[in-house]
């Protein structure tokens, strides 16, 4: 690493981030990740985004010591009291179960199925995609069939369809969900592994005697991760929308499991009297959603050159 006084003994680090000719590819990178966080933080809407989605990773991470009360505890003499009253901050449902300490738990488990989508739908998508762009023919034409016909189908649908034939419990409702959801990144990843493909540098390494399998893993996959990062980023509040929509139907996480889902399903038949029970469970599937797609937007402006970022 070069020394960062010898060569701007005036600017110090701020001038060795913001060189316009960097000296090492370890200053070149530094210098890229500099102005894109500059990019970042000027997009308040992002950046909230980015505040909330980590204030859930905290808020699940440390939910013994957030939580007031036991989430699964019922207490039928407090059933259906308001917010605020005997110290239950969001009220208690029917069964006298704290809202507040529920929806605190029950964060661990959206986290959860966002984490496991995030990794099992992008890699799908992108083996699928890469394979089918680079090799044609016919792997081409299977692969792209298959995927049409994932994509044919909305996915929460297609989501009921594969949870109604598995045993119910989160683990098969991630699994319905997975599947549902890698077409979209396999038709990306295909796209850009069409236009790569084509590249001079690409025939360079074809000439090399470089296999087919080190081609799409060292050089096609990396080209198409910031659009499968961005289309990934965006999906997450379909994700979350999803699950909740599976656990509202009662083909989630089986009770009493504190999830967002289930809990506004066992609030709309109190909603009328009693509007906390379903609305604030409602509010953070809608906040933690919005925050998805804020941060989503900020990453394909930063991220898609073509977009004008």
């Amino acid at each position: 690493m070069p020394d960062t006084k010898a060569q701007h003994p005036q600017g110090g680090l701020k001038a060795w981030l913001t060189s316009d000719t960097p000296t090492s590819r370890l200053q070149a990178r530094a210098v890229q990740v500099y102005l894109a966080s500059l990019d970042f933080v000027r997009n308040p809407l992002t950046v909230t985004g980015l505040a909330i989605v980590l204030g859930l990773l905290l808020v699940a991470l440390f939910a013994p010591f957030i939580a007031t009360h036991d989430p699964f505890a019922q207490v039928l003499d407090d059933r259906l009291l308001p917010p605020g009253e005997k110290g239950y901050i969001f009220g208690t449902d029917e069964l006298g179960r704290d809202i507040f300490s529920r929806i605190v738990y029950g964060s661990r488990i959206t986290l959860m199925i966002v984490a496991i989508i995030a990794v099992i739908a992008p890699t799908v998508g992108l083996i699928v995609g890469t394979l089918a762009g680079y090799l044609g023919g016919w792997v081409d034409v299977v692969l792209m069939r298959i995927t049409d016909i994932f994509l044919a189908f909305p996915r929460l649908v297609l989501a009921l369809a594969f949870v109604a034939v598995l045993p119910r419990g989160v683990e098969n409702a991630i699994l319905a969900i997975a599947i549902t959801s890698w077409s979209p990144y396999a038709r990306i990843a295909r796209a850009e592994t069409l236009t790569v493909r084509r590249a001079d540098y690409i025939a360079a390494i074809q000439i090399q005697g470089a296999s087919s399998f080190r081609i799409i893993r060292g050089h096609i996959v990396p080209m198409c991760l910031s659009s499968v990062i961005i289309r990934m980023t965006l999906d997450m509040a379909g994700v979350i929308l999803i699950a909740a929509g599976l656990g509202f139907l009662g083909l989630g996480a089986p009770p009493p499991t504190p999830e967002w889902g289930a809990m506004v399903s066992a609030g709309r038949k109190v909603l009328l009297d009693h509007w906390w029970v379903a609305t604030l469970p409602g509010l953070a599937i809608g906040i933690v959603s919005l925050a998805f797609n804020l941060l989503g937007d900020g990453l394909r402006d930063l991220l898609d050159p073509r977009s004008g970022g």
